[in-house]
Parts: C-alpha cells; sequence; structure tokens
C-alpha cells in the first residue's frame, strides 16, 4: 500500500503544499487551528510523520497561566470549582495551562480588591466569583488597563472594564424556581427567598426572576420579604428554624445563595408537617444537595453544567489574552440543569 504524501496530506487538510512543509519544518509560523487541522488529517490518513507533528504543535503551544480567585476555601462547593477549573486549565488543548487558585475566606470587598490585584501579578487572565461593589469594581478596571482581562463567573460585576461574564441567566433561573415552587405544592401559601447578599447580581436578578413569577402567574401565593444568610449555613439554619416555627402558611423556599446546608439542617431536626412538604429549590449539585434531594429534604437544584462552564471560562480568557479584545464585554449564558430525586 502506497505511503500518503505531502501532497495527499495537504489535500486531506484541504490546505496548500507549503503550509503542511511549515507545519513539518516549523519554519515560519501557522494558525493554530491549521495546525491542528493539519494534524487531525495526519492521522486520519495514517501520515508516517504524524508524530512529529504532534510533538512540535504540543512544543509550540505558549505556556498560560489562568488566575482563579474564589471564595470561602471551607465550603465544599468552592472546592468543587477549584478542581474543575484547573482541570480545564491544565486540558486546555491550545496552550500549556497552568491554573492559580486562590480563596478570600473574608468577604469583605477590599479583600476580595486586595486579593484580585496580588493574583493580577502571577497571572495572565483572572476569572472570579465576586459580589459587585465599587471597590471590586475599581479593582476590574484597573486590571483592564493594564492588560489583565478580568471574567467574573457565575455572577456579574457593573465594572465597564470586565472582559465578559460566563454563567446562567438569572432571571430564567429564578423564574424557573417559582415555577416548581407554585406547581409542587400541595396548597396556596407563603413562599421565601433567601439570598447570601444583595451585593451578587446572580442572586438578586435570580430573586427578580421569582418574584416576577408570582406576580404574572401566582397571585394566591403571599411574597414574604427577602432573608439574608451573608453566605452562613449557620445563619441560614436559624433563619429556617425560626421561619418553620413561626410560620405555618409556609410552602416553599426559594434559596438563591449560600446556606443551602443549613436550610437541609433546619429541616431535618424540625420534621413538621411544613417542614416535609416545604418546596425548597436551591442551586449548584454538591454531595451535600444530592443527598438532599436523595432524602426528600430539598426537591429541586438549579446547576451550572461546571465543566461546561469552566471550559467555556478558560477559552473566553485565553482569548482575551492572545488577541486584542474589543471593548464590548463577552457574555457567555449557559444552559442551567436541573435535578430532582428522580434523575440525580
Amino acid at each position: 500500500m502506497r505511503r500518503p504524501t505531502i501532497a495527499d496530506l495537504a489535500e486531506a487538510a484541504n490546505v496548500g503544499i507549503s503550509t503542511v512543509d511549515r507545519v513539518l519544518n516549523g519554519r515560519d509560523p501557522v494558525r493554530p487551528q491549521t495546525a491542528e487541522r493539519v494534524l487531525e488529517a495526519a492521522e486520519r490518513i495514517g501520515f508516517h510523520g504524524v508524530t512529529a507533528i504532534r510533538r512540535r504543535l504540543e512544543n509550540e503551544k505558549p505556556v498560560m497561566k489562568f488566575g482563579f480567585l474564589l471564595k470561602q476555601s471551607h465550603r465544599k462547593l468552592y472546592q468543587m470549582w477549584a478542581e474543575v477549573l484547573t482541570k480545564a486549565a491544565e486540558t486546555y488543548p491550545d496552550a500549556h495551562g497552568r491554573a492559580i487558585v486562590r480563596f478570600v475566606d473574608e468577604l469583605a470587598p477590599e479583600n476580595t480588591a486586595n486579593a484580585m490585584l496580588a493574583l493580577s501579578r502571577d497571572v495572565d487572565a483572572i476569572g472570579v466569583i465576586t459580589s459587585d461593589h465599587p471597590q471590586i469594581n475599581h479593582a476590574v478596571d484597573g486590571l483592564e488597563a493594564e492588560g489583565i482581562p478580568v471574567f467574573t463567573m457565575i455572577s456579574d460585576l457593573s465594572a465597564p472594564g470586565r472582559a465578559g461574564y460566563v454563567g446562567n441567566d438569572n432571571v430564567k433561573k429564578g423564574r424557573t424556581a417559582a415555577w416548581f415552587v407554585a406547581n409542587m405544592s400541595r396548597r396556596p401559601g407563603k413562599v421565601a427567598v433567601f439570598v447570601g447578599s444583595h451585593r451578587y447580581l446572580s442572586q438578586e436578578l435570580g430573586e427578580t426572576g421569582f418574584r416576577s413569577f408570582f406576580r404574572e402567574s401566582g397571585a394566591e401565593f403571599q411574597m414574604m420579604e427577602t432573608m439574608v444568610t451573608l453566605e452562613e449555613p449557620d445563619i441560614a439554619y436559624d433563619i429556617t428554624r425560626r421561619l418553620l416555627q413561626t410560620e405555618p402558611d409556609l410552602v416553599g423556599l426559594y434559596v438563591a445563595g449560600g446556606g443551602i446546608t443549613g436550610v437541609m439542617r433546619a429541616l431535618r431536626e424540625d420534621g413538621s408537617p411544613v417542614a416535609k412538604q416545604m418546596i425548597v429549590v436551591g442551586h449548584e449539585l454538591t454531595n451535600e444537595t444530592r443527598a438532599g434531594l436523595a432524602e426528600g429534604v430539598i426537591k429541586v437544584v438549579l446547576s451550572h453544567p461546571a465543566r461546561m462552564l469552566a471550559d467555556t471560562l478558560v477559552r473566553a480568557m485565553a482569548e482575551a489574552v492572545q488577541t486584542n479584545r474589543s471593548p464590548t464585554v463577552s457574555q457567555h449564558t449557559l444552559p442551567f440543569e436541573i435535578f430532582t430525586a428522580a434523575n440525580i
């Protein structure tokens, strides 16, 4: 059987012979997408130099340092995000990716701003989960001026200098939570919302969507004032216990921010008919929320597709570093996953 030639490879890859020659010999730069197409064609037709092509492309990849600033290192949710983001950075196909993950345990805005500035000295781009605050936005705009793109994940910022956002449509997420409460409740009654902080835009938009649904389609339900957990399970536990003791008409709870583990602990301990029948909707599928679904303590979890989000974020960060990005903020709106006891 005749061995494939350079001309055969050029035809299979739909490029010129000179382009194949540059890929084989590394004489002049070739666009990464074109080089990958040549490699794919070489593998497909059994070209004898495929190993050399693969090695050369691997050696020519740039080293890129991806910085991720997450919250509260003691929370398993953010430990999970650290693992997923690290894997996405290290497996990014177009660069030798290195992940640098740091946490902000004390959530004061100045701590986040200072941590972001410190992280910027060691990385090419930053992905961050944080609240919307003037001090944080000022840091983001300053980094943009210095050529360090900052992307928000899960919750956006209002900083004009942010490079992009990767996450869900949070209004739609809140409306979906309300749909489940309204349609799964045995009877109309009071409905509560927990947010970690009013400064998380994702939570504020989720609350907006939740309330909007009930104004439009659930007038028989009574919306209670929004309650703040400060992202702390113990605070969420105390608020939930108080509601269970004082609100016999409570039928639904949407936990739009942190604290779901505290909510579940209160529900397990209470064991009253109100606790057992209440429709609780939370965010993010973790080992804890998976157990809550299995037990029936919570009914629905609306979750980011973790690996899709991480891969999308890393690619957006890399593209912002490698190109002169436009002043337009890139929006990557991902679908959210819906989990119940039936599909975990």
